[in-house]
């Protein structure tokens, strides 16, 4: 198989006011004329801090771009009707000629957001192996009759059809549970907060859990989120992402292994790092003030990306 190595972006803190929509047309507007393969965009149903909602915005986003490729990084499975899910993604693939990257996943584990949208949170994965199955069914069969212990369909037919056929799913999450689900699953595995250590090895894993279930994960469909920051030093760099590291999912140990604060060759050799784990697709954040996430952005464009796409 020959490798692509493909790089997307994700957008670090979004702007709180109305000045958001603006920053979103911006946003778009850079990416699709840039070196930058896609751009994702992060599924909350309640936050403090914005975030818009994410299958509207990638629709949007869609109908702005003819080249860029768009997908949630993740979609929360289990706070969606799997056949509703279908239907939008499908719609939105077919609308863009086939440029929808669906990653999905259980969502943080923040019960109280389960509670709001009326799931039991212990039942978030159980629901989402489901979904994942019915999602694809309704995206390859024209008919579907499927009976499970959350969803019930009774020869239910979507129309239009993915452009993709089909798109694939990627599984994000980084515990154990996440990457069964990719192996048994999945068409990919995209973690975020990984070490290129522990990256590697899951990569093995999930491939073992995909040769159990008598199926195959692609070779090229591995990859990760990285955070960044782009200073001439690390320290300047730290102080730029400080106020936006979320310190609650991630330990000292782990920040420091999976990100890149410095110049633009550190952020290439962390890459460089997951690819000789077995990565080839890569979701860059940069960690900044919103006002600096263009430059941000541009740089990374600019003297990182190219020679990853290259290859």
């Amino acid at each position: 198989m020959e490798i692509k190595y493909r790089i997307g972006i994700m957008p670090g803190p979004w702007p709180a006011g109305p000045g958001g929509a603006g920053f979103l047309w911006e946003l778009t507007d850079f990416c699709e004329k840039s070196a930058i393969d896609s751009i994702w965009l992060s599924d909350r149903l309640s936050s403090p801090i914005p975030v818009p909602e994410v299958m509207t915005t990638l629709a949007a986003i869609a109908a702005r771009t003819a080249r860029l490729k768009f997908g949630p990084s993740v979609l929360v499975l289990p706070y969606r009707n799997p056949t509703v899910a279908a239907k939008e993604m499908a719609t939105i693939d077919y609308l863009s000629g086939g440029r929808l990257l669906p990653a999905v996943g259980v969502g943080v584990e923040l019960p109280k957001e389960f509670e709001a949208s009326g799931v039991p949170f212990e039942e978030r994965g159980r629901r989402t192996d489901e979904a994942i199955q019915i999602i694809r069914r309704l995206w390859l069969e024209d008919e579907v009759t499927f009976h499970g212990e959350f969803y019930r369909l009774d020869r239910i037919t979507i129309f239009p059809k993915p452009a993709q056929k089909p798109p694939p799913i990627w599984i994000g999450g980084k515990s154990e549970a996440a990457m069964r689900r990719a192996g048994r699953l999945g068409d990919g595995w995209i973690p975020s907060f990984i070490t290129p250590d522990e990256f590697r090895r899951g990569v093995e894993q999930v491939q073992r859990y995909a040769r159990d279930a008598r199926r195959e994960v692609p070779a090229d469909h591995f990859g990760a989120l990285i955070n960044y920051t782009f200073a001439d030093s690390r320290d300047a760099a730290l102080k730029l992402a400080n106020a936006y590291i979320p310190r609650n999912r991630v330990d000292d140990a782990t920040l420091a292994a999976s990100t890149a604060f410095g110049p633009p060759e550190v952020l290439a050799l962390k890459i460089q790092e997951y690819v000789e784990g077995g990565g080839s697709k890569f979701v860059l954040r940069p960690l900044c003030p919103p006002e600096q996430m263009l430059d941000q952005l541009s740089h990374l464009a600019e003297e990182v990306i190219p020679a990853f796409h290259r290859r």
